[in-house]
């Protein structure tokens, strides 16, 4: 049985939810990411920060990132997943919920994160194609 860990991207980071959108985006190039998990003040997920929220929802809107949060940008409940998940548990999460980035959680803390360019390495092609219109289509 695959499971969310092998397939995941290990070494995956938290912002804080008081972080800055400014820090974020720093965290983001360092790290070469275009998501953040948002962890709250216990280190629980609040969140998932992404590239194009910061230019998108703070730039663009004439706000100030560096006077904006993480946890300011955190809406709706974030969807996560067990490490120990079957595959097709991942891709029911993400394709129910029309996500394109999965945190993956083991003993509550966050282990790895599953993106599309995870799911591209791991899933046979009909898997994919399966994936993309599920996400894409309905979207």
């Amino acid at each position: 049985m695959t499971t969310a860990k092998d397939i995941m991207h290990p070494g995956a980071q938290w912002i804080p939810a008081h972080e800055t959108l400014d820090r974020a985006a720093q965290l983001m190039r360092e790290l070469n990411v275009g998501a953040l998990p948002i962890a709250d003040a216990d280190e629980r997920l609040c969140g998932i920060l992404t590239d194009r929220d910061i230019v998108v929802g703070c730039v663009a809107m004439g706000h100030d990132p560096s006077k904006i949060t993480a946890g300011d940008m955190a809406r709706g409940t974030p969807r996560w997943i067990e490490s120990g998940a079957d595959v097709g548990d991942v891709l029911h999460e993400m394709q129910e919920h029309q996500i394109r980035r999965l945190p993956v959680i083991e003993n509550k803390r966050l282990v790895g994160m599953i993106s599309e360019a995870d799911l591209a390495q791991h899933l046979s092609e009909d898997q994919l194609a399966q994936w993309v219109e599920q996400v894409y289509a309905r979207a």
